[in-house]
């Protein structure tokens, strides 16, 4: 009988060790460590993903009279709270059908003379296609920021992703493939934006004591909490409060506010994560090879789409983003899975101007696919932790609701 106090992370996060935590156990600093794995120059820390997209676009605010920033439609909130944090304008991209992508008509149709930038996102582990949006922001002469927050290590032909764009930018929160609890990374491929970058963030993110112990508090209890016995306290059960409300913004994490914390990263989270990052190739691989053995499974459901690799990329897997054929089908599936412990869940709740916090300031858009792949797609771990017989119940589930829904619409 499966364990009912035994769950499973909606994401696959390299767990943290005791010997992490080891301030005798020497290493590179953690900037060495990810630009080596990233293969650049050199890396910049930050304290988390969103507080990096704040530095670089400020940054590149002052290069330009421009004010506009074009980001996909469907993405995590935080991204456009970013750019309104920034004082810039965000001009929401529609994606095209069934994907994550930007539809390229619609993002073409958007340039003009005031695009600043253009947010291209590399979406739960998969590579967005670079090719379109660099060609188009190349002609518009807009700047390319790879949102890669969710995908440290994938590549795109050869080269790892959020390192081929102007600006790119990754987070490491908690479970994510490598965590401080909070933290971000950022790379620019121009020195002089490198330096810009630097300039940036000692101007203003200062380092501030009592937000970096209440993180390196926050890390140990994640080393604590982080693993199949515990996640019950810390996200399940939080999880299940929230949805016996129907507060389903809540219940995934969505309920942002305009309030951004901007501080430097202490030296006892940088050399945590510097331990932690030897082990993360290795980590990706095994996930990797675990996902073929599962998309297998999961392609072999009639009528569901697993969202998979473009030629010519590589991506990593902490998740799998499913698309259902109806918003009832995959509701009906959420109802016996998401409470079930085995890190099946949804990503983003909403399209952004369905927000209600984000309503005033975006306004109303015209973003059909955007609000399909919203109602339609739910996510399922990819965790080490998440057992061959669990997998397999969900793909007998989600084949069920499928079956039944055909059935009864015949």
């Amino acid at each position: 009988m499966r364990d009912a106090w035994r769950e499973v992370p909606p994401t696959a996060g390299l767990p943290l060790r005791w010997r992490d935590f080891n301030p005798r156990r020497k290493s590179p600093s953690l900037e060495e460590s990810l630009a080596a794995f990233l293969e650049v120059p050199s890396v910049q820390l930050e304290c988390s993903g969103t507080a990096a997209l704040i530095i670089a676009l400020t940054t590149l605010k002052q290069t330009s009279s421009r004010r506009s920033v074009i980001l996909p439609a469907y993405t995590c909130p935080l991204v456009a709270l970013a750019v309104l944090h920034c004082g810039l304008t965000p001009v929401l991209c529609d994606l095209a059908p069934g994907s994550f992508d930007d539809c390229a008509e619609s993002l073409e149709r958007l340039c003009n003379t005031d695009v600043l930038a253009i947010i291209a996102t590399h979406l739960g582990g998969r590579v967005c296609d670079l090719d379109r949006v660099t060609s188009i922001a190349q002609r518009h002469g807009a700047f390319v920021i790879e949102d890669a927050a969710q995908s440290l290590g994938a590549v795109w032909r050869g080269r790892k992703a959020g390192t081929i764009g102007d600006i790119g930018f990754f987070s490491l929160a908690a479970g994510k493939g490598l965590t401080l609890y909070e933290g971000g990374a950022l790379v620019a491929r121009d020195p002089a934006v490198r330096k810009a970058l630097e300039e940036t963030s000692s101007r203003i993110a200062p380092y501030q004591l009592l937000w970096e112990w209440r993180r390196a508090l926050q890390l140990i209890g994640y080393r604590l909490l982080y693993r199949p016995g515990m996640l019950r306290i810390a996200y399940g059960l939080p999880l299940r409060r929230a949805l016996r409300k129907r507060q389903f913004t809540a219940a995934i994490g969505d309920d942002f506010t305009s309030s951004i914390p901007l501080h430097r990263v202490g030296s006892f989270r940088r050399n945590i994560g510097a331990r932690a990052v030897t082990r993360l190739p290795a980590f990706l691989d095994a996930l990797s090879m675990q996902a073929a053995i599962r998309r297998r499974l999961l392609r072999s459901i009639p009528r569901i789409a697993v969202i998979g690799d473009a030629e010519g990329t590589r991506g990593t897997w902490p998740f799998f983003m499913v698309m259902m054929p109806t918003t009832e089908v995959r509701d009906l599936a959420l109802n016996q899975l998401w409470t079930a412990g085995a890190g099946v869940t949804r990503l983003f709740i909403h399209a952004l101007p369905d927000y209600p916090y984000l309503q005033a300031q975006l306004g109303t858009h015209h973003v059909p696919n955007a609000r399909d792949f919203a109602a339609r797609m739910l996510t399922i771990s990819n965790s080490p932790w998440l057992l061959k017989a669990d997998f397999h119940r969900i793909c007998d589930v989600l084949a069920g609701v499928v079956t039944v829904s055909f059935a009864n619409s015949r």
